[in-house]
This record gives C-alpha cells, sequence and structure tokens, in this order.
C-alpha cells in the first residue's frame, strides 16, 4: 500500500502568488489614480462651496467678501456674524480636506469693503492626493493648473491661470 501525497507543490504556489503579484501590480496604480480623482473632484465640489458662501457672505453682512476661510466658517454649535458667518463647515474653514489645501484671502480693502477674493486648492502631495491645483475668484469662473502649482494670491493672478473647467 503506497501513501499518496496531498497538498501543492511548490511549483504549483509559486505560480498562484506571481499570479497574484501581477494582479496586484495592475489593480494598485489604478487605485491611486481612482483615489487622486475623487480628491480634484472634491476640491473642485469644495471650491464651488467657498466660491457661493463668498456670494453669501458679500450680500449678507454688506461688508465685501471675507478676508479668510475661517471668517466664512465657524466652530460648531455655530452663531452667525460678520466674524464668523457659519456657512461652511470646520474642515474645509480649517484649510484641508481630501488631500487638498484650501486658502481663501480676501483682497485689499477700499473704504472698509473687501471687493475680491480669490480661493486655492493645492494638492498637499503632487502626484498624490492631486495632480492640478485649483483656483477661483468672485467671478465664478473655475481654473486650473495641470503642474498642481497655482501662486494665484490674487484675483488678477488666477484670472491669469489658462486652464478653465467647464
Amino acid at each position: 500500500m503506497t501513501k499518496k501525497q496531498k497538498g501543492f507543490s511548490l511549483i504549483e504556489l509559486l505560480i498562484v502568488v506571481a499570479i497574484i503579484l501581477i494582479i496586484a501590480a495592475i489593480a494598485i496604480p489604478n487605485l491611486l489614480r481612482s483615489r487622486m480623482a475623487a480628491n480634484e473632484a472634491s476640491a473642485v465640489g469644495s471650491i464651488r462651496t467657498i466660491v457661493t458662501s463668498e456670494v453669501t457672505f458679500n450680500s449678507t453682512w454688506g461688508v465685501g467678501y471675507a478676508t479668510s476661510l475661517m471668517t466664512l466658517g465657524g466652530t460648531a454649535p455655530c452663531t452667525s456674524s460678520s466674524t464668523s458667518a457659519c456657512l461652511i463647515d470646520p474642515v474645509l474653514s480649517a484649510g484641508q480636506k481630501s488631500g487638498y489645501t484650501f486658502l481663501a484671502p480676501g483682497g485689499a480693502a477700499v473704504n472698509g469693503i473687501i471687493p475680491t477674493f480669490v480661493v486655492t486648492a493645492l494638492p498637499q502631495s503632487v502626484g498624490t492626493t492631486g495632480q492640478r491645483a485649483f483656483c477661483s475668484d468672485e467671478s465664478g469662473v473655475l481654473r486650473y493648473d495641470l503642474t498642481g502649482v497655482i501662486t494665484a494670491a490674487t484675483d488678477v493672478q488666477c484670472q491669469a491661470v489658462v486652464g478653465i473647467l467647464q
């Protein structure tokens, strides 16, 4: 009576491991690209929210646009005022969300009124959390830069960015 060995041979196990590694090598880059695309979509949505909040702030308080993201936001529970408008959530008003850093400085005041603003969204790590940088201003036009770096500190600098998101 001969005993028959049960189980897998070393060659069979190596083939299975090789197949798993090939599948992982194909899937992981696609997963990273999907995450970057999701972060970029979130950044675009957040910029649109900030622009809408700036317009609401301007029409509600009569002092022009907000001086910063913190002015548009507020901590919970939030009481609305011209220094803490409660228009955006605390996460976004802190300036970082979904792999992007947000800035929204108001322009220089003219007779106590801030007539302009610019909103920028920069990837925290270009090529990892996002590829494109975004900006918008009081016109509401959303612009992007493929290098992931925008130095738009004013609305005029944002308007100089070539890429326009439809």
